[in-house]
């Protein structure tokens, strides 16, 4: 595949795993057809036009043209107010050079996804989509008039943007038992119900280590937003518009969220308002945000909570161990387990999760707490019992030692601070993960020059 097709690919990546319907109409988007009188030499030209030029890849004109054409369908679909045409051109160029970026690191750092994983992830993308098999599900995609192997291609992409969060944020976070204590106790302080809230954002990035001008110039880029807000704009529009974040062509919905898992600086604005109403330009280390209060309901926490204490051995593929090796090697330590050695040893010596050192002990799980293909295993075991399971992290052996239902107890309410704590630092972190990213790269803008 060339660089240009890759790239073409990559960029509509940011859309597949929130709906296969957008992933069948990034798939479908064909170049817009030159006039029959252009001459063939120059159609060609026009079509390679570079819009930008990200470290030693191109965007090209024709590249940025079967985006926009996507995007306006699905804003359109949501029904969606458009932005000005040059303000959403220049967002969707800014997304690409995101996906791009993203790209170019996963390669350098042997990132990659293999067909096997690949079409695991494809069946359950078929499966919530009411369709049994891969076949069918391909059978549906290509009656529609979507090009399946570029639809696998941009959830190939997907799921490298999850392996990278996963290896540059989530894997580095440290959660001390200070900030556990912190938040429960703030949490109590509120006192009140439990409740969920929907909400939308609007985030505009400060670069790395930004001038004071430019730090205006985004303060004022947020304040614009917000004046556009309260003159009754639109707010998915708006977002669409100004919006740095992911979700931004999404209308920047960020769905229902725990109201005690959103960071304090959002919690004491959000709860001062009203469905409805937005907060007002809120400074992080990030950058500015915006956001709506869409809606509240309360949140009924269980009383009782059925648990699994589980333990597991993890053996990851990588750009050396593939799918099969990984899985091989997997199986040969389930065999000597089986023979007699003793599982949390077994662990220790060969586990690449952090749970190694202590056996592969993962304590008491609550359900949702793993990944779905690593819970169905669960699931379905008796205590004593051990089984395979492959997820996006690699081959697992999990063996189920006991279960119980058990009352929200002070251990299941730290844990749950811990994830809380651990959402809004990812996505922060993230975020600025994104920003260095970006800071570090070559990246020459060209599209004026193909207007």
């Amino acid at each position: 595949m060339s660089r240009m097709a890759a790239a073409a690919l990559i960029c509509c990546a940011t859309f597949i795993a929130a709906s296969p319907v957008s992933a069948a109409d990034a798939a479908s988007a064909k170049p817009a057809q030159a006039p029959a009188a252009i001459d063939p030499q120059k159609q060609v030209a026009a079509v390679d036009w570079v819009v930008a030029v990200v470290n030693d890849d191109v965007i090209t004109r024709n590249e940025l043209d079967d985006r926009l054409r996507v995007v306006v369908r699905q804003l359109q679909k949501q029904g969606t107010s458009l932005p000005a045409p040059k303000v959403l051109e220049k967002q969707i160029l800014e997304r690409m050079i995101t996906d791009m970026l993203q790209a170019q690191h996963a390669k350098e750092n042997g990132i990659r996804v293999d067909d096997t994983q690949l079409d695991l992830a494809i069946t359950r993308i078929a499966q919530q989509n009411g369709s049994p098999s891969l076949a069918e599900f391909r059978a549906r995609l290509e009656t529609d008039g979507v090009d399946f192997k570029k639809f696998r291609e941009e959830i190939r992409s997907e799921i490298i943007s999850t392996r990278l969060r996963e290896r540059e944020v989530e894997s580095k976070l440290i959660i001390g038992d200070g900030e556990v204590d912190n938040y429960l106790a703030n949490k109590k302080k509120m006192g009140g119900a439990e409740e969920e809230l929907h909400l939308a954002h609007i985030l505009v990035v400060i670069p790395e280590q930004a001038s004071a001008e430019k730090i205006q110039a985004a303060r004022d880029k947020a304040k614009h937003a917000l004046n556009q807000l309260r003159d009754g704009a639109d707010f998915a529009q708006v977002a669409a518009g100004y919006s740095d974040a992911k979700d931004a062509l999404k209308g920047g919905d960020l769905g229902w969220r725990p109201g005690d898992r959103l960071p304090p600086l959002f919690a004491g604005e959000l709860q001062k308002l009203q469905p409805g109403q937005v907060t007002p330009v809120l400074r992080s280390p990030n950058g500015f945000h915006i956001l709506k209060l869409v809606d509240r309901r309360s949140a009924g926490a269980p009383v009782v909570i059925a648990q699994t204490h589980a333990r597991h051995i993890l053996i990851k593929t990588s750009e050396i161990v593939s799918e099969s090796e990984a899985k091989k090697q997997l199986m040969e330590i389930k065999a000597r387990i089986e023979a007699g050695m003793d599982f949390a040893e077994q662990a220790r010596r060969f586990s690449q999760d952090g749970s190694a050192q202590q056996g592969g002990d993962l304590d008491w799980l609550s359900p949702g707490q793993t990944v779905p293909e690593f819970e169905a295993v669960i699931n379905r075991l008796q205590p004593g019992m051990m089984d395979v399971a492959q997820t996006q992290f690699g081959w697992h052996l999990i063996q189920v030692l006991e279960r119980r239902d058990t009352d929200v107890s002070e251990q299941q309410q730290r844990q749950q601070a811990r994830i809380a704590i651990a959402t809004f630092k990812a996505d922060e972190q993230y975020q600025d993960w994104l920003r260095q990213l970006r800071d570090r790269a070559f990246v020459e803008y060209r599209l004026e020059e193909t207007r």
